[in-house]
């Protein structure tokens, strides 16, 4: 039987007045009628109210047990993960007065729904900066520019063997806006490279007619702070980038990636009539990872000569032509650019695509800070325990310090076990989630002295899933600079959702652990003990995780020894396509997880699934008072849970099992029990890609027709030759035989459209179903700009 810890007494209020009430008869037979408001009433209601209180504190005895039992076994709950995100902080455009350059102090408040800290110092111009790009011109505009563009060649002297890469200077992420799909640098822009220009704000001239002047004092203004002038150090400018989050390759190896190689470059002054000179930035931080992460990039301004090119073509008519920065046909605009900011990549590079990115941007972290908090003062006893001001506190953030006589605070170490603690050693053991710390016992850890008063001197603490929000929630900042003093109004844009908070574990969540915990030990050496480690990843939500044993992805090899592949899927609540799919991140986490806890020896791959498209026809005819469409429309419901590749879904509610054929058959079975359905004349099943038919089993029984699909590899020779026709779906024919799509252990069906016809035939196609498959650049021309 199950193991259920018992209250010791389950009686509720009501029923304790309904007992006492009961018993009048017994003991005062002359209180005939004891209704609601009587004195003696009142009475007997107090007293069942002080009992219900007591039984409440004595049916927290046996939690109070658990928690002791998890204590015991040395199994913390675990606290809350705190969400992340980016954000941009300036002046607002409003503000038409040019405002000083501050510098922010780290750990300033954001506010919102969910209260944020900044994670680092930020330095915030008075400056905007918008993202450029050369993009190359569509057909459309080719053809209608035909005669044009021959022209544009002789006006810019391009020999012959010259390649012209017409371009328009196009805005990326227009506004601030995040383009969740990625703008590639590789393909969607004629240099490959992305250009930020750092614009001067629209100052009110006085009087009106010196508008030029006042435009160019504050951009000379703007120039001299960023080369030191006013403090006598270069200005750092912090460029936020948000990679975009893309699938990877299904046998791409996951973990550390390979750092973009890139520069960030500065135009600073060159002769007249010259190339623009490049200057390189030193980068003094780079969270990004070299661009493989979301992060900030702090950029070292240089010392002196800025300068940008004239984009005036009436001054220059090689102005945005070449190696220069895009012509900005924009006068008010042009007039306002205080530098342009190249981002490049130094070495080939296939594909570079960013979601965001944006100057004066910051790290940001649902947390908050408390500091020079005294939290207790010692009783010279052994395995004292105090609480700190918050739960889920930040361990690596924590600073403890204990009084000493006649030395002040004194600085305590964190140990993760007083077990191994000296007699002498200052130490002190923390449980994040519940948010206490406790001391030694003299003899494993020194006991803090009697009277002895300990202290916060910081802990960072919070968490949670509210801090999961939406792009544009996050507005106002609370902050100081590094003299103590307001700065000025400033504004925060948020442009990315923030992500990654996760509620602390409960109680019950723990006790369900503690199976696994004891079986695993926090090593990973059976294939349960993968599954339910990657399942218990920090920051991660996985809808199924399925291990296979001495498989090898990258050669699609099974029975390797020593190997082992982790397939990891992402939590989804619906039942729909497109089925969920495994981002890098998340595969990162889970990799990082699992290869801290596998066998030195082992081999470990975390990959996601290969997932086959699949298309049913279903020929029906339909029963007499059944709803044709709410019949049709329940086929498709049951056919896309049945092969839904997650909880509930799948045959047995567990997933699609993997190695599992599609059999037309099954799916016949499984429509029949739509209620309504009469008669089935047929199922036939499609698919697409490059389909192989696979000669019939040779187990005697009923050949069934055999198809699997190949996989070809993103980006392959064969991909890109392979014809249009043999990307769309077609028909399983089996000749009157059972069809059956079969599926490799790394391969799950998705279900992308079905077609069901009732009317007494059965789908040749699926027309009603969605379509789910869709040299050196020279140089760089901008086409004809609009000029008087």
């Amino acid at each position: 039987m199950p193991i259920v810890p018992p209250r010791l007494d389950d009686r509720s209020f009501e029923d304790l007045v309904d007992e006492l009430v009961a018993r009048i008869p017994g003991h005062t037979p002359e209180w005939t009628h004891p209704r609601v408001g009587d004195p003696g009433r009142t009475l007997l209601e107090l007293f069942a109210w002080l009992a219900d209180t007591i039984l409440y504190r004595a049916n927290l005895i046996p939690e109070r047990q658990r928690l002791a039992f998890l204590r015991l076994l040395g199994i913390r709950m675990r606290p809350a993960a705190a969400a992340t995100g980016l954000v941009a902080v300036r002046y607002p455009e409003s503000e038409r007065k040019l405002q000083p350059t501050v510098v922010l102090r780290p750990l300033a408040t954001v506010k919102g729904p969910a209260t944020f800290e900044t994670r680092a110092e930020l330095t915030v111009p008075h400056v905007f900066g918008e993202v450029y790009c050369k993009r190359p011109l569509t057909d459309d505009e080719r053809t209608g520019m035909a005669k044009l563009l021959p022209g544009l060649r002789r006006v810019y002297g391009l020999d012959a063997n010259e390649t012209a890469s017409f371009y328009k200077t196009t805005p990326v992420f227009p506004g601030g806006a995040a383009e969740p799909a990625g703008f590639d640098l590789a393909t969607r822009a004629v240099d490959r490279c992305l250009w930020i220009a750092l614009l001067a704000p629209k100052v009110d001239p006085v009087p009106p007619q010196t508008s030029a002047a006042a435009a160019a004092a504050a951009v000379t203004a703007l120039r001299e702070d960023f080369e030191g002038k006013t403090t006598g150090a270069p200005r750092v400018l912090s460029v936020g980038i948000a990679p975009a989050i893309v699938v990877p390759e299904l046998f791409e190896d996951i973990g550390p990636r390979a750092r973009v190689p890139h520069t960030w470059e500065i135009i600073v002054q060159s002769p007249a009539g010259a190339e623009p000179t490049y200057q390189r930035l030193a980068v003094a931080r780079d969270t990004t990872m070299g661009l493989t992460r979301t992060g900030v990039v702090e950029l070292v301004m240089p010392g002196g000569g800025i300068d940008v090119p004239a984009d005036d073509v009436r001054k220059d008519l090689h102005a945005g032509v070449g190696d220069r920065p895009p012509r900005l046909d924009d006068p008010d605009r042009a007039s306002r650019l205080v530098a342009w900011i190249r981002l490049r990549p130094t070495a080939r590079v296939e594909s570079l695509a960013l979601a965001w990115a944006s100057v004066h941007a910051v790290e940001i972290e649902h947390r908050t800070t408390a500091t020079g908090v005294v939290i207790g003062e010692s009783n010279g006893t052994a395995d004292q325990e105090m609480r700190l001001p918050s739960r889920s506190v930040e361990e690596d953030s924590l600073e403890i310090e204990v009084e000493e006589p006649g030395l002040g605070y004194r600085g305590w170490q964190r140990i993760d076990d007083l077990v191994f603690a000296g007699r002498d050693d200052v130490v002190f053991e923390l449980d994040a989630e519940a948010g206490t710390i406790r001391f030694g016992d003299g003899a494993r850890g020194r006991i803090p002295g009697s009277g002895m008063r300990v202290r916060v001197a910081r802990a960072r603490a919070g968490g949670g899933s509210a801090g999961n929000l939406p792009p544009g929630t996050l507005k106002e900042i609370d902050a100081f600079t590094v003299t103590g003093v307001r700065p000025g109004k400033l504004e925060v844009l948020q442009r990315l959702a923030t992500t990654g908070g996760k509620n602390a574990e409960t109680l019950a969540e723990a006790e369900r652990r503690i199976p696994a915990t004891l079986r695993h030990g926090e090593r990973a050496v059976t294939a349960d003990d993968y599954r339910r480690l990657a399942a218990e990843t920090p920051g991660v939500t996985l809808g199924r995780v399925e291990v296979l044993p001495r498989f090898k992805p990258h050669q699609r090899r099974e029975d390797v020894p020593g190997v082992v592949s982790v397939m990891a899927l992402p939590f989804s609540g619906s039942l729909r396509a497109p089925n969920p799919r495994a981002d890098r991140p998340m595969l990162e986490a889970v990799h990082a997880h699992l290869d801290a806890r596998r066998p030195l020896a082992g081999e470990l791959y975390v990959i996601g699934c290969e997932y086959v498209p699949v298309g049913v026809g279903v020929g029906i005819t339909i029963r007499e008072g059944f709803g044709r469409e709410a019949v049709i429309n329940a086929v498709r419901e049951i056919l896309g849970r049945f092969l839904w590749p997650l909880p509930p879904g799948g045959p047995n509610g567990a997933g699609w099992p993997i190695a599992r054929s599609v059999r037309d058959r099954e799916i016949e079975v499984v429509v029949a029990q739509v209620p309504g359905v009469e008669t089935i004349l047929g199922v036939r099943l499609f698919s697409a890609g490059a389909l192989v038919k696979l000669p019939p089993r040779g187990d005697g029984s009923m050949g069934a027709a055999r198809y699997e699909r190949v996989l070809t590899p993103r980006g392959s020779a064969a991909q890109s030759s392979a014809s249009a026709e043999a990307q769309r779906f077609v028909a399983l024919e089996g000749g009157g035989a059972p069809v059956e799509l079969v599926l490799r252990p790394w391969q799950l069906p998705e279900l992308l459209g079905v077609v069901v016809d009732a009317d007494g035939a059965v789908p040749t196609d699926l027309h009603a179903s969605p379509d789910p498959f869709a040299g050196e650049r020279g140089i760089a021309v901008p086409v004809v700009p609009e000029v008087c």
